[in-house]
């Protein structure tokens, strides 16, 4: 998967890796910037989106779809569909470029919304990457948890670099008898939980 990267999806990457370097360099607002994740940590989500089992695959919070590009390759292989969530206008634009850039519009499925108004929709969840509003996570978590098939994986970013914030959420995860759930120390750190 790693080593036969299209030149269309590594071109994006590497374009997409160098505006978040150049924003964050220039003091942009969160907001402002793409907010994406590290290129190790959308390696570490398609082996786990690549291992998920049959069902839906999802992403809240696309940004310019960095992370979508990581986890098409895993849906690639396993010719599934993602569906991805994002609702910023200006986010949307860019990740429609990306996915089309990078020839991806056959198995990334942009949705603009507030993906917590549609997640009841998805009864077999297969994998969920979480990377939205920190405030968001925890409504999140108990919309997606519920609909996630046995072995199931929700994986939500940041809970290192945003542990204050994130705290509740955590800590219902790491009780949750419903689901198996680690804090991974990759980069700004990963709650991977599998369903039971």
């Amino acid at each position: 998967m790693f080593h036969d990267i299209p030149k269309t999806i590594k071109e994006r990457m590497d374009f997409l890796e160098s505006k978040d370097k150049e924003d964050r360099l220039a003091g942009k607002s969160p907001a402002e910037r793409l907010r994406q994740v590290p290129p190790e940590t959308g390696k570490f989500l398609a082996l786990l989106a690549a291992s998920a089992p049959e069902g839906s695959f999802l992403e809240i919070g696309t940004s310019g779809g960095y992370s979508a590009m990581w986890l098409a390759l895993a849906c690639k292989k396993r010719g599934r569909k993602l569906v991805t969530f994002e609702l910023l206008g200006d986010k949307v634009k860019l990740a429609q470029e990306t996915f089309k850039v990078a020839g991806l519009e056959d198995v990334v499925e942009l949705v603009k919304c507030d993906a917590r108004d549609f997640l009841q929709n998805y009864k077999n969840i297969a994998f969920c990457f979480l990377d939205a509003e920190k405030e968001y996570y925890l409504d999140c978590y108990e919309k997606i948890v519920p609909n996630l098939v046995r072995g199931g994986l929700l994986v939500a970013d940041n809970v290192i670099s945003h542990k204050d914030i994130l705290k509740q959420m955590i800590d219902r995860a790491l009780k949750d008898t419903r689901v198996d759930a680690l804090v991974v120390p990759i980069e700004r750190g990963e709650l991977v939980c599998r369903k039971i």
